[in-house]
């Protein structure tokens, strides 16, 4: 504990450029506990730093601390965006380091104001490390909510590396799982503080040992459940990993097509009978680059390519008369009919829109997408329902990333499709990011999920948040499979996020009742 101690003060008394490295460092480390690496151990050691730079700072100080550190996280959570700007090279290279570096800066922002937030409570001790968790979970929900929202790689993604623990989520969704993660991660900052009250250890130890219980928890969950129950839907998910470069291309629109089709029609070991015996076949985000719906040869081939009970749904543009197009999913029944739509409303900045338009453009920004002027948002959450079909949610590729208002407030679906192409961020950890936030959604609403990514990873996933079938990250193939029955609404589909105010009220409580007890 002496060494601890020892470190812990040697912390706390850096200055200048060695303080600044240390945060950045720290932070980078927690950054690892995401998807891909999942070095999740790391952040019992990273979070205790922050809370030892913070020990008796405060004003701009502390604002610098939390920031430099979120700074190191985020850089290393966000590092895969900036491979889209190599795509298109010629146009947007200069860009990225502008959108890249605002983006980990912007994000740490939230994390610069929660340790200010800290420093200005005034605690100490683990009356100190609570409050800094409740200040971090309350700066990553604002971070899901103001500005349209972006909350990528919240701490709490950690969870899906953590095998049963992550069923947590059915009770408390992601800020949940962060609140306690941060919260744990913190508790080892207790040792080497100059003065430890008997109850802070105890009151540590007793909040340490809900890790526990919860993986138990979590594990006692999935082994109840009972086998994995299947809806009857015959699924069949197209991943025909179609680069970004070829995509947009006006000249490869037919080779792409015909391609697609093809996959969607052809027999496989698992579905002898090709698309015969498939209810719905699913094509990723933006599959065709022309407006479909629009185009009588198109939908003359689609025709001919169904059987007369499957259904077709797909990311493709749309258009609302000349001005407004949408990044949206339709579908078609049998005989290429369209018997609904989705349009994607939750857009994102810089990609299919560009924020502060008439002031960025002049200066040479462009969005990444090229499409004229930006996407149009669509006006909400809403199911899409075939023929024969329970109704699904939509979530169209970022969409997946927000824990809040993606179920249409009047009608529970049945299950969730997610179309994405992470086809901008080759083999980065970026589309593994992007699978663990989807699973996330599964395991908050009870619901399974199939999902159809250009260039991978297309999934099914149950209710549970387990992966049944997927395809590799760069392959082109597609996925058959049968989709997984929807579990009642879970604690979290019923609450919402007000459990982080009841989780974040208790904790303070916590907080108080140690705070106020008498010195041993």
């Amino acid at each position: 504990m002496s060494r601890l101690k020892t470190i812990a003060q040697w912390v706390s008394m850096l200055r200048g450029w060695r303080r600044a490295a240390l945060l950045l460092i720290a932070g980078a480390a927690a950054g690892l506990a995401m998807p891909p690496f999942y070095v999740w151990p790391l952040l019992f050691v990273a979070f205790p730093v922050l809370v030892w730079a913070l020990e008796d700072v405060a004003g701009r100080r502390a604002f610098a601390t939390g920031w430099l550190f979120g700074l190191g996280y985020f850089a290393v959570c966000f590092y895969w965006i900036g491979i889209a700007f190599l795509v298109d090279a010629a146009t947007y290279l200069w860009m990225m380091p502008f959108m890249v570096g605002a983006l980990a800066g912007g994000m740490a922002l939230y994390w610069g104001l929660a340790a200010l937030a800290t420093a200005f409570i005034r605690q100490h001790g683990l009356a100190r490390i609570i409050s800094l968790a409740i200040c971090l979970a309350i700066a990553e929900w604002l971070r899901g909510h103001l500005l349209t929202g972006f909350p990528w790689a919240a701490p709490g993604l950690a969870a899906t590396g953590m095998g049963s623990f992550a069923q947590a989520a059915s009770l408390i969704g992601m800020t949940g799982l962060t609140l306690f993660i941060v919260l744990w991660s913190a508790l080892p900052a207790l040792w080497g503080l100059a003065s430890l009250r008997r109850r802070e250890v105890i009151a540590a130890i007793l909040l340490l040992a809900l890790l526990p219980a919860l993986w138990l928890w979590g594990a006692y969950r999935l082994s109840a459940a009972s086998g994995n129950p299947a809806t009857g839907i015959k699924l069949r998910i197209v991943q025909p990993n179609i680069s970004q470069d070829d995509k947009w291309r006006a000249d490869n629109a037919r080779a792409i097509f015909d391609k697609l089709k093809k996959m969607s029609s052809d027999p496989t070991t698992p579905r002898p009978g090709g698309i015969g015996v498939v209810s719905v076949v699913i094509w990723p985000e933006s599959s065709v680059s022309f407006f479909i719906d629009e185009s009588e040869q198109g939908l003359s081939e689609l025709a001919d390519m169904l059987h007369e009970d499957t259904a077709l749904v797909m990311g493709a543009l749309r258009r609302d008369g000349k001005d407004h197009v949408y990044n949206s999913v339709l579908a078609f029944d049998g005989g290429a009919n369209l018997v609904a739509h989705y349009d994607k409303w939750r857009l994102v900045p810089g990609g299919e829109f560009l924020p502060f338009e008439e002031i960025l453009e002049p200066l040479g920004f462009r969005k990444v997408v090229t499409v004229p002027g930006s996407f149009t948002s669509g006006p909400g959450p809403s199911n899409i329902t075939m023929p024969g079909i329970e109704p699904a949610g939509v979530l169209v590729c970022y969409e997946a990333i927000f824990q809040h208002d993606f179920i249409a407030p009047a009608e529970r679906p049945s299950w969730i499709i997610n179309v994405t192409n992470d086809g901008w961020f080759g083999r980065s950890s970026g589309p593994y990011q992007h699978l663990a936030q989807a699973r996330l959604r599964t395991i908050e609403q009870g619901l399974p999920l199939a999902r159809a990514a250009n260039t991978g990873i297309s999934a099914i996933i149950d209710s549970y948040g387990r992966i049944e079938a997927s395809l590799d990250l760069g392959s082109e193939d597609v996925l058959d499979g049968t989709l997984p029955a929807a579990l009642a609404p879970t604690v979290y589909a019923r609450t919402g996020d007000w459990m982080l105010a009841g989780l974040s009220l208790l904790l303070c409580m916590a907080g108080i009742a140690v705070r106020q007890s008498p010195k041993p």
